[in-house]
């Protein structure tokens, strides 16, 4: 054997010794933590009133017994101080947060995580796709499966909702508005997935998206003129090209002293600039089958409610049909999200939409309705790179012959890299002049201002 060969199998028993004393290591922890949660189990009564104390008092309890479990097992187990403290922090996460997904929950680089079953956690950092590990660069896992129903459990009931085995599927939300969906095995065939679309604490603005690249500041100031002039807008793209995002950065345009409802699924918008905002959300059927709050109640009832603008997170479904009606009563200024793979899709999207509502409407009246309600579509997509930009901007111009016409403002342009103006000059000027604005379309500047906007 030659000396090249001896060095690579030394190499290969050394990896082998470090991953099967590693193996050894996570098994030995598993075993201590069981072992640690069931005492924790057996003392319930205690640590409930502990409770009323704070924190730090819980975490001392736990400590005392772990340590007395190593005490106990000295010859067993053999867990250094670091190791020990990880079993702590694991025991304290399960406890009062999300198990192994709480350091990753409170991570802002992390933009999503994605939960494929017990042992496969990925998580999306700048647009790109990893697999989740711990300090040491551990891969992530659940011991077992009543671990991750934990942590379903813990994000669905404070919202009331459910997820059982006659309720498998669930949309819900954590308490800073990120977006989550469970699924259940055997619905998922490979265990139960989790996934939880998180957005920023604090909103990024227009100018941040700016900054990031998503649009240029001349596309920014002319959208910021379109939401003071009360333009409705619909804004599509598809799953994570960032509507949402966008639809809060947009909505921030709206007057302070407008009366704003929005309307959600699960509640994620952070409209900081309303001072009068009401904010509704759905509400499932309860174990009984009722009680249920459908998102088009809600816009019905928002009607009510005296609104300057309603802004609907995303319309699925025949809520778009209420919708219509509101942006076509006296809502103008109304704002909503909706799953496109173009601007001109998301008109056909809204036809099947308004379809799904149950009233036997000819196509030739949705698409009037349509035509008449909605002013501009802003398009969204997630590029290969992983940045989200502005694609298109289109113009909702009337209907002709039975079909929807639209113009071009903004297009991407591929050589450029970037989304620029098409030169076509808008033929709705009605809202703007009513605003006391008048457009130059040359770089889309306003050459007259009159009123309280400011540019």
């Amino acid at each position: 054997m030659s000396v090249e060969q001896l060095i690579q199998d030394k190499q290969k028993r050394f990896l082998e010794a470090e991953e099967r004393q590693q193996t050894e290591g996570l098994d030995k922890k598993h075993d201590v933590y069981q072992r640690v949660r069931q005492r924790i189990s057996e003392n319930r009564d205690l640590f409930v009133s502990g409770l009323n104390q704070d924190l730090e008092y819980i975490r001392n309890m736990i400590w005392r017994i772990i340590e007395d479990e190593m005490e106990f097992n000295r010859r067993e187990w053999t867990l250094n101080s670091y190791e020990r403290a990880e079993i702590l922090e694991q025991l304290m996460h399960t406890m009062f947060g999300y198990g192994i997904l709480e350091n990753l929950i409170h991570d802002p680089s992390v933009t999503e995580i994605m939960v494929n079953g017990l042992s496969k956690i990925f998580i999306e950092k700048d647009g790109k796709f990893h697999i989740a590990r711990d300090r040491r660069g551990v891969p992530l896992k659940f011991n077992n499966n009543e671990e991750l129903m934990h942590v379903i459990e813990k994000i669905v009931s404070p919202i009331n909702r459910k997820v059982n085995e006659s309720e498998p599927i669930v949309d819900a939300r954590l308490p800073d508005g990120s977006r989550v969906n469970a699924v259940l095995h055997p619905i998922a065939l490979d265990g139960s997935t989790l996934t939880i679309r998180k957005f920023p604490q604090k909103p990024y603005t227009m100018n941040q998206l700016v900054e990031f690249g998503t649009l240029d500041k001349e596309l920014a100031d002319f959208l910021k003129k379109l939401v003071y002039a009360r333009y409705n807008i619909i804004i599509s793209g598809g799953t994570g090209s960032g509507k949402t995002t966008f639809l809060n950065a947009l909505s921030m345009f709206i007057p302070s002293n407008s009366r704003v409802i929005t309307i959600e699924d699960a509640a994620e918008l952070k409209l900081l600039e309303a001072e009068n905002l009401i904010r509704l959300e759905t509400r499932p059927p309860n174990m009984e089958g009722k009680g249920e709050i459908r998102m088009r109640d809600l816009v019905r009832t928002a009607l009510r409610m005296r609104p300057d603008r309603i802004v609907v997170g995303e319309v699925r479904s025949g809520e778009a049909l209420d919708m219509l009606q509101a942006m076509n009563t006296g809502h103008d200024g109304s704002l909503s999200t909706g799953h496109a793979n173009s601007a001109v899709d998301m008109l056909s999207r809204l036809e099947t939409m308004v379809l799904m509502a149950g009233l036997e409407l000819p196509v030739a009246a949705i698409r009037k309705q349509i035509a008449s309600s909605i002013d501009i579509i802003v398009h969204l997509s997630k590029q290969r790179n992983g940045k989200r930009r502005v694609v298109e901007v289109i113009e909702i111009t009337g209907i002709q012959q039975g079909e929807i016409q639209t113009q071009s403002l903004y297009e991407w342009d591929e050589i450029l890299q970037k989304v620029r103006t098409t030169g076509n000059k808008m033929r709705d000027m009605e809202k703007f002049v009513g605003a006391g604005l008048a457009m130059d379309w040359k770089g889309g500047e306003t050459i007259e201002e009159t009123g309280e906007y400011v540019g």
